[in-house]
């Protein structure tokens, strides 16, 4: 799928099997000129390999909410690359009325002895 992507929006959960899996061989494989947007976790990320992938003209630019060191060191390339969009890690924006009525309805789904989604299982790592 990536040969025919022209965005790389990634989303996964960081896992030992999903750390550094943005580099350089996922970027090549992107149709050339695809942005990539990193909302996830900043260790998927391998960030020479997407500078490089950027510099050659491969990749056209991408925008980057997480960073393998947050907060994002001040002499870090992304700051000032003319192609990278920073961040503040903030890519999605918490709405209280919704979050308080999701999670009211999901304690009453336990009290019920109902499964819910969103269970975080440290086995899987997510």
């Amino acid at each position: 799928f990536l040969a025919a992507s022209r965005v790389l929006v990634n989303l996964l959960p960081l896992t030992p099997d999903t750390t550094d899996v943005i580099n350089k061989n996922t970027l090549a494989r992107l149709q050339p000129g695809a942005y990539v947007i990193n909302v996830a976790r900043g260790a998927h990320l391998v960030d020479e390999d997407l500078l490089a992938a950027i510099d050659s003209g491969h990749v056209a630019g991408a925008t980057l909410d997480v960073f393998r060191t947050e907060p994002l060191p001040a002499g870090h390339p992304f700051w000032t690359h003319p192609r990278i969009t920073v961040t503040p890690h903030t890519s999605a924006r918490t709405l209280r009325d919704e979050s308080i009525a999701q999670i009211a309805r999901k304690m009453v789904a336990l009290e019920r002895g109902e499964a819910v989604a969103g269970i975080v299982n440290p086995g899987r790592g997510y």
